[in-house]
């Protein structure tokens, strides 16, 4: 079962017709951690705020749990936990009224869950929101997205203003409501954290989906990465196609590889090599050729 189908969902911005997405198509299915990536300005955000209905589609159309996102939305909101990029909060309130106040909304009791996760992320309750530093306001933003344990999970750059160890943290527990039975929705410009965390990934380049994949399938079928060590080298014999970013430095040769592999095979076996290399690309290795 799909939990998000887009098909064809455009917005254009204002009378200037400034471009958000534009046709993007795409399918979330249930159980999944879906990873969309794409570098600041890409259509990212635009898109789950069609989601979620805080903006309206140009055209085509969005829909969550088989319900339209822009007809159902108040509906819908009630099963998704979100976390954007940016948190602002009211600074008079203290912690634990704020997140009192949106368990609120849900038709459920979500005291002992909002305690629980105060503790993973070592949360003090008992603090002015104005008193908090900027990653303690993300940690609030996580326990708010997460204290009535949706069934959909959005995540808008996650992991900004968190140390290391609560990032650690912050993953483990967004795995454990994955085990649960959540779908999580990750976008992100963190590529190592993509490539950790999800199933799938979805491209987005200036509006538009260029690729979607699940992670291995992408690396398999992309680039191979090959270090040749070795004294004198001849790096020229190795400039045929299917080589990329060919580079001599510190005794060995560096490049990208995408053929027949058997050919290349022979190419290294007519050298004096120490050492050969050949790994599957990096996820950050993959987006950075879609991209260039």
């Amino acid at each position: 079962m799909s939990i998000i189908e887009v098909n064809h969902l455009t917005k254009y911005y204002g009378k200037a017709k400034a471009r958000g997405i534009v046709d993007v198509s795409f399918n979330v299915e249930e159980g999944e951690i879906f990873g969309f990536i794409g570098p600041n300005g890409a259509g990212k955000s635009t898109t789950i705020r069609l989601f979620l209905s805080l903006i309206y589609p140009s055209s085509g159309t969005a829909k969550i749990f088989g319900k339209d996102c822009i007809q159902f939305g108040p509906e819908i909101r009630q099963e998704i936990g979100y976390l954007p990029s940016e948190v602002f909060y009211y600074e008079g309130m203290k912690v634990l009224d704020l997140l009192n106040y949106s368990a609120s909304f849900y038709k459920k009791d979500c005291s002992k869950r909002l305690h629980e996760l105060a503790d993973i992320m070592e949360l003090d309750l008992t603090r002015r929101i104005d008193d908090l530093s900027y990653g303690n306001k993300k940690k609030v933003g996580i326990v708010q997205g997460l204290l009535h344990q949706p069934k959909l999970i959005i995540l808008d750059e996650p992991t900004s203003g968190l140390d290391p160890l609560m990032q650690r943290k912050f993953f483990d527990l967004i795995r454990e409501e994955n085990e649960r039975g959540a779908t999580v929705f990750f976008s992100s410009h963190i590529l190592g954290e993509v490539q950790k965390m999800c199933n799938r990934v979805a491209i987005i380049k200036e509006g538009s989906i260029i690729n979607i994949q699940d992670i291995k399938t992408m690396q398999q079928d992309n680039y191979k990465k090959i270090r040749i060590a070795g004294n004198g080298l001849d790096e020229t014999r190795f400039e045929v196609a299917g080589v990329n970013n060919l580079e001599h430095e510190n005794g060995s040769i560096n490049f990208f590889f995408k053929g027949d592999i058997n050919l290349m095979m022979r190419l290294i076996s007519e050298q004096e090599v120490a050492d050969v290399t050949i790994e599957e690309p990096t996820l950050e290795e993959i987006f950075m050729h879609y991209y260039e």
